[in-house]
């Protein structure tokens, strides 16, 4: 196992409009599988894991979050990075804010809504440098997807796959936990980041950046494959049901759980 990356940056500004009527009152992050909200087992796993510090990049609902999280988390240090334009940018204009901490060495990238086991977070460490971790693309995924090369690396990113999309070779759904090595962050994803905001590209999402820099030769992503573990990427009320279901009966947070209640087709509404 490679060395534990000390610093996280956890994407969270989003207004989760497809939660709706939930958010109404929370953000998506704060929203609860068996009364866990999806942001505190993130934060949980993290810190068991032994990251000392997160940062969360904040928008819709940003003092719910702060005053949910704490400047703490289970020991973790928790710093905010606020987007006072989060309804009309994407994730990577998040990720562009949260550059201070891009440039503190090796880190873990989470998306906010993403519910998980924390054996998720360990597979990522099986390698060293940038590791993606990865399911099995099955029919009733849709969203950003990717295709391997032969030696287990990231060959090309596919955004908004479903099922009903031809691909003559096996596509794996990307989970949106992400560990980068200090070297990557600071002379291919840090510069590109810094490029596409300075080109007026703020709408664009963290996967097409990644595309971009795999597509031009200045990015490698080794794959973590975590199709025997439990995770929900939650955009819906049908995801929540759906992330309850695969999590009955099971403290969230603890690695390692049986795939007894996982669907033998696991739908994910991106």
């Amino acid at each position: 196992m490679s060395n534990i990356p000390s610093h996280a940056i956890i994407l969270a500004a989003g207004l989760g409009s497809r939660l709706r009527p939930l958010t109404d009152t929370r953000p998506k992050p704060l929203v609860e599988v068996h009364g866990t909200p999806i942001l505190h087992n993130a934060l949980a796993n993290l810190a068991a894991l032994g990251v000392t510090e997160t940062t969360i990049v904040v928008g819709y609902r940003k003092d719910d979050i702060m005053a949910s999280c704490g400047d703490t988390f289970d020991g973790m240090n928790i710093i905010y990075v606020e987007s006072s334009v989060f309804e009309r940018t994407g994730s990577a204009y998040s990720l562009w804010l949260a550059r201070d901490t891009l440039l503190k060495g090796d880190i873990f990238l989470l998306e906010g809504d993403v519910f998980f086991e924390k054996s998720a977070l360990t597979r990522l460490l099986d390698h060293e440098g940038n590791v993606a971790a990865l399911d099995v693309f099955d029919e009733m995924m849709s969203g950003s997807a990717v295709i391997l090369s032969d030696d287990g690396q990231v060959r090309e990113f596919r955004m908004n796959q479903s099922s009903a999309d031809p691909s003559a070779e096996p596509l794996y759904k990307t989970i949106n936990l992400f560990r980068f090595g200090a070297d990557t962050l600071r002379d291919h994803l840090v510069p590109r980041l810094d490029d596409l905001v300075a080109s007026g590209g703020s709408k664009a999402y963290v996967e097409q950046v990644l595309a971009g820099l795999i597509a031009d030769g200045g990015l490698r992503i080794k794959s973590a494959l975590c199709d025997d573990l439990r995770w929900f990427e939650i955009d819906s009320t049908a995801d929540l049901c759906v992330a309850e279901r695969i999590f009955r009966g099971q403290r969230p947070n603890l690695a390692g759980a049986a795939m007894a209640d996982r669907p033998a087709a696991m739908p994910n509404g991106l």
